[in-house]
Parts: C-alpha cells; structure tokens; sequence
C-alpha cells in the first residue's frame, strides 16, 4: 500500500504540536544549583595525609597530567640503638585539568586511598594555564567528597576488621588467663 501524500508532514506537525503544549523545564543553573546525584564524579580531591608520595597516580596517568615533587627525610630512630630511616616528603601534588580525561585510573591505583572523586563542577577559568590545580586547590575540594554509602546489613564483616577482632578477642582472653599482681 502506497502512504498518503503529505503524511509525513501531518506526523512532523503533529510531533511539534505536542511539545508546544507541555510545560518547559528549564534548568536555572547559575540561580539554582543543580541536585547531583551523590557519588558525581566532578574533580579530584587529595588527602594529603593518606599520600606517602609512590608516583603510582603519576605513573598510571595515560594524559601525564599529575605532577608530584618531593624530597627525602631522615627520620630518628624510634629506639635507642636504631637505625635512621628515610621517608618521601611531598612537595608539590598538581593536576592539569586542562589535560584530564577524568578516566579515574589514579584514584583506582592509588594504595592508600589519597584520591577521591569530588563532585565540585564549578572551577571553570579564563586562562587555560590557570586549570593546573595545586595541593591546596585539591585539599580544599576533599572535604566535598560525600562519604561512602553505608554497607549493605546483610553483607560480610571485611576480612581486615574480622581479623584484627579476633586478634584483639585473643590478646584480650590472654590478659584475663595471667594471675593479676598480689594474687597467686
């Protein structure tokens, strides 16, 4: 069966007639900021605490757009006959979000947990240049990172924490077996 000439157009006008009378929505965005959902993946935040300076973020990075200095401190020895170690200090953590693809491959690599997903969006700048955010920058937009949803109540205790329980059950049951001093 051949269609109907003009069909097309009657669809086309009927398509355009529906949406003229809905209501538009429209998003208020520098009035009103928008409802994120919550683990929204906007920059990268550092705990600067948590970072022991291993290059692995740096490493892994496939643009290279992480830059870490960092020098070497002697460390006394905890007890008297000791040795001296050394640790990495860090000295500079930076990020080029003018780089970024925002894959997150430094924050999965990172083993000791110093990279987290914030979801500031608004550091938009003039000047490309000024897109490299240092360690304060990324300190600041840290304490924006949600915390982790709460564990399903169902779930299995994690093996670090039924592990370290149990050695404290021991060490605790140990100290109750020992005879307590004017006792014999």
């Amino acid at each position: 069966m051949a269609p109907i000439p003009g069909s097309g157009l009657a669809k086309g006008l009927a398509v355009t007639l529906r949406t003229m009378t809905r209501k538009t929505v429209t998003e208020q965005y520098p009035d009103a900021l928008p409802e994120l959902p919550p683990r929204t993946r906007g920059v990268i935040g550092l705990f600067e605490e948590n970072c022991t300076v291993c290059m692995l973020c740096a490493r892994e990075c496939p643009d290279w757009c992480i830059y870490i200095d960092s020098h070497k401190e002697t460390v006394p020895a905890a007890a008297p006959g000791g040795r001296e170690r050394s640790r990495n200090v860090l000295d500079r953590f930076a990020i080029d979000f003018s780089l970024c693809m925002y894959c997150g491959i430094c924050i999965e690599v990172c083993p000791f947990d110093a990279l987290f997903w914030s979801p500031e969006f608004e550091y938009a700048e003039t000047d490309i240049h000024e897109l490299t955010h240092e360690r304060d920058k990324l300190r600041e937009w840290m304490w924006t990172v949600p915390a982790p949803p709460a564990l399903d109540p169902g779930a299995e205790e994690p093996k670090e924490i039924a592990a370290a329980r149990k050695a404290a059950d021991k060490l605790a049951a140990a100290a109750q077996d020992e005879p307590q001093e004017g006792e014999s």
